[in-house]
């Protein structure tokens, strides 16, 4: 095996994909319809939330003009207080251990304290760890297979390794962010969906 080759092939990949994430957040910071994709996906999450079983969720902090999953997440946690659930629904955002390069969760709420991680995002101030059974994930690119184009930080793999149970996976961005040609790697893991604006992306049926 021709150690250098390979190590010239990932170099290359990985600069690829370097140029694909950069060009799609230019897209996405530069879209005039944003906030009406946004309305539209604000819409298809909240349907596809209808009849989950999950009382804890998992989400994300929206940064570089990503789509907001917490409007919707703050409806379905006042829907299941409407219902009066026996389990209270709970919410979670991301707390980033810069020293292992993994999240937890802790709970959020409207209004709760927040802080700044080490990357400048904020994250809740002092609230309680929570282990998300579903956990919505941020994609700047995604293909029909599921996989997606995250950062290239890792941060989400790692997690998603070391979490028991294996939460469900959903994938939340924009049509233009669909990539048609995307090849995933040997170490990629398919999302168990994906969401964009006009609806179900993955699974297909």
């Amino acid at each position: 095996m021709d150690k250098s080759k390979d190590a010239d092939t990932s170099a290359t990949t990985s600069f690829l994909k370097d140029q694909v994430r950069k060009a799609l957040i230019e897209q996405r910071l530069a879209m005039p319809d944003r906030l009406a994709k946004a309305d539209l996906l604000q819409r298809v999450m909240r349907i596809w939330l209808v009849g989950r079983p999950d009382t804890v969720i998992g989400a994300y902090w929206p940064i570089k003009g990503e789509f907001d999953p917490l409007p919707a997440l703050h409806r379905w946690k006042e829907d299941g207080e409407l219902i009066d659930e026996p389990q209270r629904r709970r919410i979670g955002l991301p707390v980033m251990n810069k020293v292992h390069k993994t999240l937890t969760f802790h709970a959020w709420y409207p209004g709760c304290q927040m802080e700044e991680d080490a990357y400048g995002i904020p994250k809740p101030k002092d609230t309680e760890l929570i282990v998300p059974t579903l956990l919505f994930v941020p994609c700047v690119g995604y293909s029909a297979g599921g996989y997606r184009l995250g950062y290239g930080g890792g941060f989400y793999d790692r997690t998603l390794a070391a979490l028991e149970p294996r939460p469900f996976t959903v994938g939340l961005g924009f049509t233009n962010g669909f990539l048609e040609d995307f090849e995933p790697e040997a170490h990629d893991l398919p999302l168990d969906a994906i969401l964009n604006d006009n609806g179900v992306v993955w699974p297909t049926s």
